[in-house]
């Protein structure tokens, strides 16, 4: 009993950190650049987005812990496609 209890807590602490990650990367996002807080510096060549790349990628991985999978939406893929093309009858 005891030991479901401590399972429950620590997958409630897990869902919790990866929540609270996933809003903390939502509003680093939507932060414009240069305000409240910014990791790398646009001006820099090449490395000045990774940062907004990363948090992407952890709004995508939190999204997928919660059980919505966004990479058939991202790689064009849809599964449920309506067919527009006319029967012949």
């Amino acid at each position: 009993m005891e030991k479901e209890t401590s399972n429950s807590k620590k997958s409630l602490m897990k869902t919790l950190f990866v929540a609270g990650l996933g809003i903390i990367s939502f509003i680093y996002i939507i932060n414009p650049t240069a305000g409240i807080l910014e990791l790398i510096p646009d001006n820099f060549p090449l490395i000045g987005n990774l940062d907004e790349a990363a948090a992407v990628a952890i709004i995508i991985a939190s999204i997928r812990y919660f059980g919505f999978d966004v990479s058939n939406f991202l790689s064009g893929k849809n599964q449920n496609k309506i067919n527009l093309k006319k029967k012949d009858d």
